[in-house]
């Protein structure tokens, strides 16, 4: 079984046992693996209905057929539950080097249910799994409890933990990896705080065997040098990390600011990419197989911290009206340690500074912290506040920025869809891009099909981001595409470089399952269909596939962009026909029964 390690482990925390089953290889190969494996075990396996933290939800971690392998950034895993932010099935891919060593250790995937009496971690060293005690380990930082489980791993062993945000219910809580590394959006931390479950050691000694190695080496070759060729991921990334975009985005109009009021921010250049090489930079860092290297580490004062990356240093910085390039390494920092997404946590935090603008959040209420636009410092302290739930408003906060302007009468002022925080891109004046986060499976996400690429970059081809033709068959394709990278075990920014047929060739090679750049996006679209299947059956109406009113109803104040207006409500009719769904945007029976999914 190339690609595959052939095992799937079950873990039980309620009794703290487990059990070894067989991969699956038929469904593995329909559904790729990574994101595709993992929703189809939550789709078989848990009720839509049920809610977040029942213990009776699961936790699918899942490795692709390439994670472990020499593919480039094949290094990637999945944490797949339901989402406490939104309701949707959650599936949260990380990079790093956590991954690769569970795909060492032998596992294609995990499936952990039930809950631990009490904090627990999992020590897995091939196929021996020990429960040990975690009392000692709650409540401490991500980099802290990192430290104190190595001190009894095996050497070379890769941590996965939660911090305090996801002991603490966070609904924006992420998994941590590889001290820096997050499995960030949707708050699948919560989920695995929600079990008492604190962390997983993992250490492997065996790779995965690979179908066609002399094959394998010349694709991987040649892809390693049209990555290099690239100018983004040649040059771009490998040099300013991926904070190359800030300036890039500012320019055309579409940099979020002080939560989307604005789109354009005349400090920008002061928390750019190139100012954070050129004074904050200490090293770059990469994950596993990675040629691109985009992974900054930097140092503000007495802090080093893995990243900041583009869309933390946005949120931490324009989203909150804050120009201050250490403000946004530390609360980038803070995060971290805390476990949190960056994203949900700089967007809601915004969210606070306009309720506290408009006059919903009292002064009262701030226990002598600042909560306006541009207060850098405060932004930090909020952070590491909402990461304890520390006070009510932070804890308000730790629920994410819908739930808190909701809880002051204001949900508008969320800039959310499906009640996830959107990243850094002004929907619009970009409008692929917009189209893209109304119909995300997972709510506002600007990874399930980056348009930016065509729309900004020019990548594969240069599109008019105002245009509004053709847009619904783009997202479709890099929707579709994107599935098939996220559940092979490859990074999404290989994509700037690398086409279907690059991945349908690697693929190929090591599963020895031939595969066409057609195969490829079909296994996309019948991952995107299963999980819309199962997201309907959970209750996400397609009238949640909408953006912020301010963002449908008003046009860019001012900036490059002004005046330009969402297409989205031209555009949704359009995709779904071109997905094949019905005009509610209900997959069609015949389109399931194309793609065999089920009903």
């Amino acid at each position: 079984m190339h690609g595959y390690r052939g095992k799937v482990v079950r873990i039980n925390l309620t009794d703290l046992s487990y059990k070894l089953e067989n991969l699956n290889h038929d469904e593995a190969m329909k559904f790729i693996g990574g994101r595709g494996f993992g929703s189809k075990i939550m789709f078989d396996e848990v009720d839509p209905n049920i809610d977040a933290f029942d213990p009776a939800n699961k936790i699918i971690i899942a490795t692709g057929p390439m994670t472990g392998t020499p593919t480039p950034s094949g290094g990637r895993y999945m944490v797949v539950t339901k989402s406490p932010l939104t309701g949707t099935i959650a599936s949260s891919n990380s990079g790093g080097y956590w991954g690769a060593e569970m795909k060492f250790a032998g596992y294609d995937a995990m499936i952990i249910e039930g809950k631990a009496a009490k904090p627990t971690s999992i020590f897995i060293e091939d196929d021996k799994i020990e429960f040990r005690d975690a009392s000692g380990l709650w409540g401490k930082t991500t980099i802290d409890t990192t430290n104190e489980l190595m001190k009894d791993a095996p050497a070379k062993a890769k941590v996965l933990c939660i911090g305090p945000a996801g002991e603490n219910l966070s609904k924006i809580a992420a998994v941590m990896n590889d001290l820096n590394r997050a499995a960030g959006r949707s708050g699948v931390g919560a989920v695995v705080g929600s079990k008492n479950l604190k962390a997983i050691v993992i250490k492997g000694s065996t790779k995965p065997t690979v179908a066609d190695p002399d094959a394998l080496k010349e694709v991987v070759k040649r892809g390693r040098a049209q990555i290099k060729e690239n100018g983004v991921t040649g040059a771009g990334l490998p040099t300013y990390g991926t904070s190359v975009l800030v300036n890039i985005i500012n320019e055309a109009g579409v940099f979020p600011t002080n939560n989307f009021q604005q789109t354009y921010f005349d400090k920008a250049e002061e928390i750019s990419g190139e100012t954070l090489a050129e004074k904050f930079l200490i090293k770059r860092e990469s994950c596993f197989a990675c040629p691109i290297a985009c992974g900054r580490y930097t140092k503000a004062d007495d802090i080093e911290t893995g990243g900041p990356e583009y869309e933390s240093v946005w949120a931490f910085s324009a989203a909150c009206g804050v120009s201050d390039m250490k403000a946004a390494i530390k609360a980038n920092f803070w995060a971290n340690e805390m476990g949190m997404d960056t994203i949900s946590a700089g967007v809601t935090v915004s969210t606070a500074m306009e309720l506290y603008e408009k006059g919903f959040i009292k002064d009262d209420e701030l226990n002598g912290l600042g909560l306006k636009f541009g207060d850098g410092d405060s932004m930090v302290e909020w952070i590491k506040k909402l990461g304890r739930r520390e006070g009510e408003l932070a804890s308000k906060m730790a629920e994410g920025s819908y739930r808190l302007a909701e809880s002051y009468g204001h949900p508008e002022l969320s800039m959310s869809v499906k009640k996830q925080e959107l990243p850094a891109y002004d929907p619009r004046g970009i409008q692929g891009q917009g189209l893209q986060y109304a119909t995300s499976n997972r709510g506002g996400c600007h990874v399930r099909g980056y348009l930016i690429s065509p729309e900004i970059l020019g990548l594969p081809e240069k599109l008019d981001r105002t245009e509004l033709k053709g847009k619904p068959e783009w997202v479709k394709i890099f929707q579709d595409l994107t599935a098939f990278i996220d559940s092979c075990g490859m990074c999404l920014f290989t994509s700037f470089a690398l086409t279907a047929d690059d991945y349908a060739d690697m693929f190929t090679a090591v599963t020895g399952k031939k595969h066409t750049a057609a195969d490829i996006l079909q296994a996309g679209d019948r991952i995107w269909n299963l999980e819309r299947i199962w997201n309907l059956k959970a209750g996400i109406d397609p009238a949640q596939d909408k953006l912020p009113r301010r963002l449908m109803e008003e046009a860019i104040p001012t900036g490059p962009s002004k005046g330009q207006r969402s297409g989205l409500a031209e555009l949704l009719p359009l995709y779904y026909k071109e997905r094949g769904w019905d005009e509610k945007g209900i997959p069609t029976a015949d389109k399931l029964k194309a793609l065999g999914v089920p009903a």
